[in-house]
């Protein structure tokens, strides 16, 4: 477990609770540190000029954001806007230790590199999903995502936040999910959605 690696690596790093919201990496601002996910649920997303955002993918127990490396590495400011989705608690490794880790440290070179691996795979699912899919495949795809990520049925999320996660309309959201739970797929409450038939 990466828990593990750390913890031989460094006793002293600091572990941090954040609640629902909460912003660990905005775009354009340089990364100061690595976050390693204890537990919780991080999205990950990117705007366009007009400011409309869109989900890459969620980071979970026992990941990293990949993005931060890379942007760490070249020195470049963030490409990507990284948030809390559910209380997330989180190991802050420093830069510095996380850059001189990568040449000296084996074991947590390969987690940075199977964890590199991963994103890139999300990442060209992703443009195959845009490309190919229509919006209500990829409505179902995030609701798929999110309940394996949390191992939970009930999600608590807006359609004003799925829409955005898809570059959408609310409007178009909402009656693809109207049509999911006529045909018995989940049901809908304020702000929450339970999955009750495989989709």
């Amino acid at each position: 477990m990466i828990y593990d690696i750390i913890k031989a690596l460094d006793q002293d790093l600091e572990v941090k609770t954040f609640p629902p919201g909460t912003v660990l990496l905005d775009e354009d601002a340089y990364v100061k540190h690595i976050p390693v996910i204890r537990k919780g649920l991080i999205k990950v997303t990117r705007s366009d000029e007009q400011g409309h955002e869109m989900l890459l993918y969620y980071i979970g127990d026992g990941e990293s954001c990949i993005m931060s490396f890379l942007g760490a590495a070249c020195n470049n400011k963030s490409q990507i806007k990284a948030v809390v989705e559910e209380t997330a608690e989180v190991i802050i490794v420093p830069i510095e230790k996380a850059m001189k880790w990568m040449q000296t440290e084996p074991a947590w070179l390969s987690f940075v590199f199977n964890l590199y691996n991963k994103r890139f795979e999300e990442l060209l699912n992703f443009i195959n999903e845009v490309s190919f899919h229509s919006v209500d495949d990829r409505l179902i795809d995030i609701l798929k995502k999110k309940s394996f990520a949390l191992g939970n049925k009930e999600l608590s999320i807006t359609h004003q936040e799925l829409a955005q996660d898809l570059g959408t309309a609310r409007e178009v959201v909402s009656r693809l999910l109207k049509q999911m739970e006529n045909k018995g797929l989940i049901a809908l409450s304020r702000g929450k959605i339970r999955i009750i038939s495989a989709m």
